[in-house]
Parts: structure tokens; C-alpha cells; sequence
């Protein structure tokens, strides 16, 4: 079975995060959710309306500041040698999903197991194409997997000259890839507890993230 590790957005796990990495589940993945704020220890569960109501940076900040592309990618080698002990796991067949700062710690991860990954798919995924050392754009040249990109519209976080020094670096490394920009859609829009949430956006979002892993990871079984 095909496994997809699912990179969280700056709000933690909790309740509607693991809610959607069931419905990932449900569509017949093995699906890996790293809390990505354990070096941080205990906190949260939060609740994104009253996040938001307040200081987001104060909030999340000291959370964030814990981890990132780089850290993300080395926590990866981790959990692919958990995936490695499953014998219900293809284990060069592997998807990677990102949300928010999620979406360039998936492609920074399948830029640095390249022999691992598949498919990355990144929803509303901020600075993926910075002048950071970690930047995801970066990770361009040993990118095998196949990329979705998927932007909100007005998106401050991926501005449209980020999106094109992002797919300027993907064409000149000669990865294959599929953006698009979701009209009408804000940051963050596909997560059900953010107050920017649309379910008609998010319901095509879903329906092209399972068709895109379902394409290129199903087909290899």
C-alpha cells in the first residue's frame, strides 16, 4: 500500500488536522502524521478562530521558530526508517503532503530523499522560493517526485514573482509539475478549524490531491 507522510501547518496536530489525514487515509493511503513541534514540547491543541484573534506571531512563533525546512527534511530520515518496519508499505512509492509551512517542508523532503518520494502535493504553502538557504526552490535540481502546487488567490505568503522563480527553478531542473491558483480562496483555505476555510474550494482541492496521489502512487502498486 502506498504511504503518504502528511507535513502539518503552523497551527500543530489537532483535531481537524487529524480529521483530514483520516479522509487520506480513507482513500486507501497508509498515512504518517509527525508532529513537527516536538522539540517544543507540550502545547496547544489550539484553535485557529482564537489564534487568529490575537497575536498570531507571539502565539506560533516560539513553535515555529523550532523547526523548518531543513529540520523537517533531516525528521523525515526518521520517519521513512518507521515506514521502512511497515510490511503493508511500498517503500519507494511514497507521497508527500504539505499545508501552509507544511507545503515546502514536502518539497524539501522529497528533495532530499529523492529516491523516496513520488508525489509531493502543496497546499497554500508560503516562501517556497526565498533567498533562505532552505529555501524549497532549492531542492529543484534532486526533485524526482512529481509536484502539485496549489496557491490561493492574493496569497502575501506566494506572491506571483515567488511562483515564478518556484517554477523556474522546477522547468530548469526538468521536474515535472502542475500548479494552480485556487480564484477566490485565501490562505489556508483548506483547513476546516482556519476562519478562511471554503468547502467548495476545499472539496476541489481534495478531489485533486487523491486523484494526483492516485495517479502516480496507485498505479505503481
Amino acid at each position: 500500500m502506498p504511504a503518504i507522510i502528511f507535513y502539518m501547518d503552523a497551527g500543530g496536530v489537532r483535531p481537524a488536522v487529524l480529521g483530514m489525514a483520516q479522509r487520506l487515509a480513507d482513500a486507501g493511503y497508509v498515512v504518517l502524521l509527525p508532529d513537527l513541534f516536538y522539540r517544543y514540547g507540550p502545547y496547544g491543541p489550539f484553535d485557529p478562530v482564537e489564534v487568529f484573534k490575537g497575536d498570531v506571531r507571539s502565539i506560533l512563533g516560539p513553535l515555529m521558530a523550532t523547526t523548518g525546512n531543513e529540520k523537517a527534511a533531516e525528521d523525515t530520515g526518521a520517519l521513512l526508517t518507521y515506514l521502512d518496519t511497515r510490511t503493508d508499505v511500498d517503500h519507494k512509492n511514497i507521497g508527500a503532503v504539505g499545508f501552509c509551512m507544511g507545503g515546502g517542508m514536502a518539497i524539501a523532503a522529497a528533495g532530499t530523499y529523492p529516491d523516496r518520494f513520488a508525489a509531493v502535493a502543496s497546499f497554500h504553502g508560503g516562501n517556497l522560493a526565498t533567498d533562505a538557504p532552505g529555501s524549497p526552490h532549492r531542492y529543484a535540481p534532486q526533485l524526482k517526485a512529481e509536484l502539485y502546487i496549489a496557491a490561493a488567490e492574493g496569497d502575501e505568503s506566494y506572491p506571483l514573482p515567488m511562483a515564478q522563480r518556484l517554477e523556474n527553478a522546477l522547468d530548469q531542473a526538468g521536474v515535472r509539475y502542475f500548479g494552480e491558483t485556487y480564484i477566490g480562496a485565501a490562505h489556508g483555505w483548506m483547513k476546516p478549524d482556519f476562519p478562511v476555510y471554503d468547502p467548495v474550494a476545499a472539496e476541489r482541492g481534495w478531489s485533486r490531491m487523491i486523484e494526483f496521489f492516485d495517479r502516480i502512487l496507485k498505479s505503481r502498486v
